[in-house]
């Protein structure tokens, strides 16, 4: 399993992430110095950005080696130590809309980003929505923050007063505060669930069949904090204040009560962008929504299947675990971490986005999608959306909220349909029971992938118990992990030697990693045999492994 073959680049930077960080263990010091943002260059792999993650750094975005982070020069100082080049992003190219500080009450977005959402504007607009729309649509508090706001839930169902025996679809948004993008995620999720009911036949069948919750704002005090000038701050965390520090602020997402503080996936300095808190559920945002999920678990059993945390930004949809390399863990089995992987690029496959289990981008401890998954088994997912590096980072302009939520609509849609049973996706019932077999094969050993041109490995996949022909939509799964998916050639062969090309080299493919699925004519071929992924590197440089290869015949 890929636990076992990481890449390393770095020995000192394995050594940094593989030794876990306790809970209770004395944190790094850091300054109170004001984060900034930096690139970091040449950390190619997951354990190298894990090494630079440990050190406290937030990190935003990762491209061919390349990573974007928000640091205090303490931490800056320490990814130094690794061996690291680090760059500081001036802020003209780290926030394009970024005004002068004319003032602290403003409170509101700089005027070319108006179309974005303030809390306000985000209240008065659900408002409107559940007037107009009463039958559907329902808006509740659940909890308050630290600053006193309301922490506000909207269900929408088709008998939305009343608590059915349906299926429980859970949307949260915004935990980190300089991620307005995600607030309009929300706002646009529940203009689609209402507004097309009456028009949309699909819609229509997931709402009468399903109860959905949309939580648009997990962190509105530091939220308005970030706008409060009228210009940005690129604030990330809450703004409870730390007794026995000046420093202000809880990440959110590293204060999950779900291997809190375990993995090195978070800092224990409360000056860090990703400080943990001093308790699992310290702040009470997290708390809040730790209470609503229990409260969701009627009669013993969690309501709730199925869950999407939209954060930006990178384009990506992320499973569990965040807080280990392997595949699978206590409370996540092989069904398991295939029914999260199918599904995650399934819906990555409708809207272009990278799918990778969340420790593949850099380990994280504390987080919600490990949280809802290894208390409730609620299969969770992690979308950070749009822009996929640079391009506006944590602050695109307005102009792009039509297109880049809309983009996702295809994605909630899909995890909707499969959120009455999400197994169904891997041919599995919910009662545990297999079906017939048959229709799935996998081959899960790592085989490294030579870093010299035109060398190539095979992974060998028998498949039996078939009658007559491979079908016209022969389903190829493939996981590879590779530093530069741009160089890499990857064919499927049939039992006869056929080669079926499912991906050519592209320089301009500029990411890491192939997670996907490829659909292959293979009719003319015999089902039973040894079938093989091969995967050649055409240039050198970039190292990677087949991580997984499956066949799925419909």
């Amino acid at each position: 399993m890929r636990s076992s073959r990481i890449p390393i680049a770095v020995g000192a930077i394995a050594l940094a992430v593989l030794v876990p960080m306790s809970g209770n263990a004395a944190p790094p010091q850091h300054t109170d110095s004001a984060a900034k943002e930096y690139v970091v260059d040449g950390a190619r792999t997951a354990v190298a950005r894990s090494a630079i993650a440990a050190t406290g750094a937030a990190v935003n975005s990762a491209d061919h080696g390349e990573v974007n982070i928000t640091a205090t020069p303490d931490e800056v100082a320490q990814i130094k130590k690794l061996g690291y080049e680090v760059r500081v992003v001036q802020p003209e190219a780290a926030h394009s809309h970024e005004g002068a500080d004319i003032g602290a009450d403003i409170n509101d977005f700089p005027p070319a980003d108006s179309a974005y959402h303030n809390f306000a504007e985000m209240n008065a607009e659900i408002d409107s929505i559940v007037a107009a729309y009463p039958s559907l649509a329902r808006k509740s508090t659940y909890g308050t923050s630290h600053e006193g706001r309301a922490l506000v839930a909207v269900k929408v169902s088709d008998n939305v007063a009343s608590d059915e025996a349906e299926p429980e679809v859970l949307f949260t948004h915004h935990q980190h505060a300089r991620e307005h993008l995600t607030v309009e995620m929300a706002l646009y999720l529940l203009n689609e669930f209402t507004s097309k009911y009456s028009t949309d036949s699909r819609v229509r069948g997931l709402v009468d069949s399903r109860e959905i919750w949309i939580l648009p704002d997990l962190n509105p005090d530091g939220g308005e904090f970030d706008i409060a000038s009228g210009s940005y701050r690129s604030w990330r965390k809450n703004r409870q204040p730390n007794s026995g520090s000046s420093s202000v602020g809880t990440d959110l997402n590293r204060n999950w009560d779900f291997q809190w503080g375990c993995c090195g996936g978070s800092s224990g300095s409360p000056g860090s962008e990703t400080y943990r808190g001093a308790a699992p559920s310290s702040s009470p945002e997290v708390a809040a929504v730790s209470n609503f999920v229990s409260n969701r678990v009627v009669g013993g059993v969690q309501q709730i299947r199925t869950a999407i945390d939209f954060h930006t930004y990178s384009e990506l949809v992320l499973w569990p675990y965040g807080y280990t390399f392997s595949d699978t863990a206590p409370g996540l089995n092989a069904d398991d971490e295939r029914m999260l992987r199918t599904l995650g690029q399934q819906m990555a496959a409708t809207n272009g986005y990278t799918p990778e289990q969340a420790s593949d981008l850099y380990i994280t401890d504390g987080s919600i999608d490990d949280y809802l998954w290894g208390r409730y088994k609620i299969a969770s997912y992690t979308f950070e959306i749009y822009p996929s590096f640079g391009g506006g980072g944590f602050y695109p302009p307005d102009e792009v909220i039509p297109a880049q939520t809309s983009r996702n609509r295809a994605a909630v849609l899909h995890l909707l349909d499969y959120s009455d049973c999400p197994y169904r996706v891997i041919g599995l019932t919910c009662g545990g029971t297999t079906p017939p077999p048959g229709g799935y094969f996998e081959n899960a050993t790592n085989y490294n992938i030579p870093d010299s041109p035109g060398a190539g490995v095979d992974s060998p996949l028998a498949v039996s118990g078939r009658t007559g022909n491979a079908p016209t939509n022969l389903q190829v799964g493939v996981d590879i992990k590779h530093t530069f998916r741009g160089d890499l050639v990857i064919d499927l062969v049939a039992p006869d030697g056929t080669l079926y090309r499912v991906k050519n080299s592209s320089s301009s493919d500029s990411a890491d990693n192939v997670i996907t699925t490829y659909t292959v004519n293979a009719s003319s071929e015999v089902a039973n045999g040894t079938w093989r992924l091969r995967v050649r590197d055409v240039y050198r440089t970039d190292i990677g492994f087949i991580d997984k290869f499956s066949l799925t015949f419909p």
